[in-house]
């Protein structure tokens, strides 16, 4: 207070006592007075837009001198688009009311922005001005953002130069922005960050690309993972991990081997002549699993790995990272039959192989599982000697036999003739069906193709030794046309077994030809044991009657002729006793005649 009281000094020629008496000089010298303050304010409308500046602020409110007689407060959360607002920054205001019923002055910065907005924006487009805006909150596609008081659009693609993963970390912030696109007849407002950086990193850019020298190994950023491989940000300019790059061993998904914004090392392994694309490399900076390989490896050695790529052909397996083996499906089993890899093993399992062919130069290996197992066809004719019985599961069908596995590699065939002593089979299924098992005897061994010739009905003794005996040529048997063919007819007879009529022998006694399904006697006329072919007649049978009937008939005229003759003989010899020797020639002449006649 001392101070203030050193500082204060009346006037000199102030005249108190005119003061206290109410004088009117001195009334005229105050109202003079309050005319020079009035003088000294800026004149101010209702309604109108003025600059002012901040002289105080907290975090509710901020006060704005426009100049006028008294100080205006604007609710601080109208200037949150601009969170770096400090004292003695200058301010528009729109004034609302130049004295309240309190007297206060009612200012409205938001109003102000409003007022301008359209103006401003536009000329921030036409400048390429860098303006500042607010990021209100998310939207489809993008995010509002408050620039002017105007509501802008900001895409997702154009906040950053690199993809957005989390939008919500923008809400609230103050950003700068350019304006990109105006609509002026929907009023639609577009804005961009990404544009502000992108000259920047132009320039970058090129600076990076101008030193780029192929082998240059480099510190970058993941930018980006996809299937195919990874983006690195080497600091303004982007380059490619291929998948097959990123390491000796196979990916399946590159995240597996980084993860996104981790800081690598990488080799640049290719670019094009303006440098736009750049090919990098992570496995390039490791050596190559085939150099690191035990020297001591050889082929016949047992090898342990996982299978990582699976074939028809074959299945790749790893026994190290980056060193692979491919066991081809033929190498799988000593089977000969023909099978997809995935028969005998899946992707991912653990696998242990011998190798069979090993090239460092070339990197390459062949595995097989099979050689884990003796080979059956070592002592084959130890374990199946010609005429052993077995079991054998059916394979496959042709024309002309069955193809069974006795045993996994060992494979044989029962010849379509070898099935049956007695049925007539024309395809091999009308007997048995695939995956069936059916009993076998070795017939042959054949060694260098990996063979055996088989046969089923050998297990039984040949019935047609009996059969010789009994289908004897010219007996007569009962038998049932089982099918008619173009050629003749197929007839069951006893036993089980069958005979053929061609059609000239299936006609009956009435002249009928004989039926499907129909039971009739039939004569053998021809046995043959080793075709096992036996020929019938039905026609032969009444034919053969007939035929003897006939015989037996001519027979009889025949001697009833000879006595007739000699009856004439012995009267012509009698007639010729007592004729003359002028009748001689007319005896002669009817004798001639009888002659001509039989």
């Amino acid at each position: 207070m001392a101070d203030l009281k050193k500082n204060v000094a009346p006037l000199e020629d102030f005249d108190w006592s005119a003061y206290e008496s109410g004088n009117a000089q001195v009334n005229e010298s105050r109202e003079a007075q309050e005319k020079a303050y009035e003088g000294s304010l800026n004149k101010v409308n209702d309604h109108e837009v003025v600059d002012g500046t901040v002289i105080a602020m907290n975090k509710r409110e901020v006060v704005v001198n426009i100049g006028f007689k008294s100080d205006g407060i604007i609710p601080m959360s109208e200037f949150r688009y601009n969170p770096e607002l400090k004292i003695g920054d200058k301010v528009e205001v729109y004034i609302e009311n130049q004295e309240d019923k309190k007297g206060q002055l009612i200012l409205s910065h938001k109003k102000a922005r409003a007022t301008r907005s359209w103006d401003r924006v536009n000329e921030a487009l036409e400048n390429e001005e860098i303006i500042k805006g607010y990021i209100k909150c998310r939207t489809k596609g993008g995010m509002i953002v408050d620039v002017f008081g105007i509501e802008a659009f900001l895409p997702g693609s154009q906040i950053d130069v690199k993809p957005i993963r989390d939008y919500d970390v923008f809400v609230g912030k103050t950003m700068e922005f350019k304006v990109v696109k105006i609509n002026q007849e929907f009023k639609n407002v577009v804005v961009s960050h990404k544009a502000l950086i992108e000259a920047e990193l132009e320039q970058q850019k090129k600076e990076i690309i101008s030193k780029l020298e192929k082998g240059q190994v480099l510190e970058g950023t993941v930018k980006n993972i996809t299937s195919y491989g990874v983006f690195i940000d080497l600091g303004g300019v982007d380059g490619l991990i291929h998948i097959t790059d990123l390491s000796w061993g196979r990916v399946s998904d590159p995240k597996e081997v980084v993860q996104l914004d981790q800081k690598i090392n990488v080799v640049i392994l290719d670019f094009d002549d303006e440098k736009k694309r750049i090919a990098l490399g992570l496995k390039q900076l490791t050596p190559h699993p085939w150099d690191a390989l035990d020297p001591d490896l050889k082929v016949g050695d047992k090898v342990k790995g996982k299978v990582v790529v699976m074939a028809d052909y074959g299945a790749f397996i790893e026994i190290a990272p980056g060193v692979e083996g491919l066991i081809h499906v033929s190498e799988m089993s000593w089977s000969q039959h023909l099978r997809s890899a995935q028969d005998f093993m899946k992707v991912g399992d653990e696998v242990e192989a011998v190798i069979l062919t090993l090239d460092r130069e070339e990197r390459k290996m062949s595995l097989g599982i099979k050689q884990l197992k003796a080979d059956p066809w070592e002592n084959i004719e130890d374990k199946y000697p010609v005429g052993s019985k077995h079991t054998a599961r059916v394979r496959n069908f042709t024309n002309f036999g069955v193809f069974v596995e006795i045993e996994e590699g060992v494979d044989g065939l029962i010849h379509i003739s070898d099935l049956s002593w007695t049925k007539k089979i024309k395809h091999p299924s009308e007997f048995t069906q695939i995956g069936a098992e059916i009993e076998v005897q070795v017939l042959e061994i054949d060694k260098e193709n990996r063979r055996l010739s088989l046969g089923h009905k050998q297990l039984e003794e040949n019935p047609w030794d009996v059969f010789e005996t009994v289908f004897t040529v010219n007996s007569i048997h009962e038998g049932t046309i089982v099918e008619m063919l173009e050629k003749g007819a197929v007839i069951q007879l006893e036993y089980g077994v069958e005979g053929f009529a061609t059609p000239k022998h299936l006609v009956k006694e009435d002249g009928s030809q004989a039926q499907l399904n129909e039971k009739l006697q039939f004569k053998v006329i021809e046995f043959n044991k080793e075709s096992k072919r036996i020929i019938l007649s039905h026609s032969r049978i009444f034919e053969d009657v007939q035929r003897a009937e006939a015989k037996e008939a001519r027979k009889n005229s025949g001697n009833a002729k000879k006595g007739g003759k000699k009856e004439e003989n012995a009267m012509i010899q009698n007639q010729a006793a007592s004729t003359t020797l002028g009748d001689i020639d007319a005896l002669a002449a009817l004798k001639a005649q009888m002659e001509k006649g039989e």
